[in-house]
């Protein structure tokens, strides 16, 4: 092997170590996902997504082995009706800020469950951010009972 190969292999491998090791400027606080029932398609997952970079970040997708497909979704009432609109576009994480994933609001949806999730396990969740790029969150289900997780627990 040539010598600048050599040393040009030893950079790379360097600069990936040290992006490995660098602190990530996006971190995800109380994720959790409402407990479903047996034949129920689809479940709710929430989150505060918290961005201490200096740029805008972007969740551009969500995946987990718990569903066929994982959507970005917001909420809104139209005269009395739910409507959930999936965000296509993604979801914008502004800089030295936080977005709050709540029921009533935005989420992410489990589109086709494989099986009901159930109280007291957790669910994977890959997040893909178009910045920082992907990490996984484990998603505490909660039963339908329960009221919103509060605090700062991770």
């Amino acid at each position: 092997m040539k010598p600048y190969l050599l040393h040009g292999a030893v950079l790379v491998a360097a600069i990936a170590v040290a992006a490995q090791a660098a602190p990530r400027s996006i971190s995800i606080e109380k994720p959790w996902a409402r407990e479903t029932v047996e034949g129920q398609a689809a479940g709710g997952g929430f989150m505060t997504i918290v961005n201490n970079g200096q740029r805008e970040d972007q969740l551009v997708s969500a995946s987990s082995p718990a569903s066929h497909e994982v959507q970005i979704h917001t909420m809104s009432m139209d005269g009395g009706v739910m409507r959930m609109r999936q965000l296509t576009d993604g979801l914008s994480i502004p800089a030295k800020g936080k977005v709050e994933l709540k029921p009533r609001g935005l989420h992410i949806m489990f589109i086709g469950l494989k099986k009901p999730l159930r109280p007291g396990t957790s669910v994977p969740v890959t997040l893909k951010f178009r910045h920082t790029g992907s990490m996984t969150a484990q998603f505490k289900v909660q039963a339908m009972t329960a009221p919103v997780p509060m605090g700062g627990s991770k």
